[in-house]
């Protein structure tokens, strides 16, 4: 079993969070990854509940704020839904992946995660008038 880090980098490397997931067979595709991710961070989040959510993705109904999103009020995230949001995101450049010293991009490529255990998630903002 494997365990597999989740940072998020900015385009310039410098780190914004992280956090690990123990148990994971050895082998995993990017897709099962990224709902993974998105599971825990939901799952963490759905434990204790605010106003503010930091995730891969916003969640429907929140503002986009500096390093995260606000909630109109408390509620609980369907990790499902912002899987297949993350999904889209990734098939539409919205984020990117880093397995190792590569970058993945497809979906349905695994990752062995003996060799590449730390994933590293750069998101890609939009420039305004761009």
């Amino acid at each position: 079993m494997a365990t597999v880090t989740f940072r998020d980098e900015t385009a310039t490397g410098k780190p914004l969070t992280e956090f690990e997931v123990a148990g994971q067979p050895a082998r995993m595709t990017v897709r099962e990854l990224i709902r993974l991710r998105v599971r825990e961070e939901a799952a963490r989040y759905n434990a204790r509940p605010t106003n503010r959510f930091n995730g891969l993705v916003r969640p429907d109904d929140a503002e986009t704020e500096l390093n995260g999103c606000r909630l109109r009020e408390p509620r609980r995230i369907d990790w499902e839904r912002q899987a297949d949001i993350a999904e889209r995101a990734f098939l539409a450049n919205g984020f990117f992946v880093l397995a190792g010293d590569r970058q993945v991009e497809d979906l349905d490529e695994a990752v062995d995660l003996t060799t590449d255990p730390d994933l590293v998630f750069i998101k890609l903002v939009a420039l305004v008038g761009g």
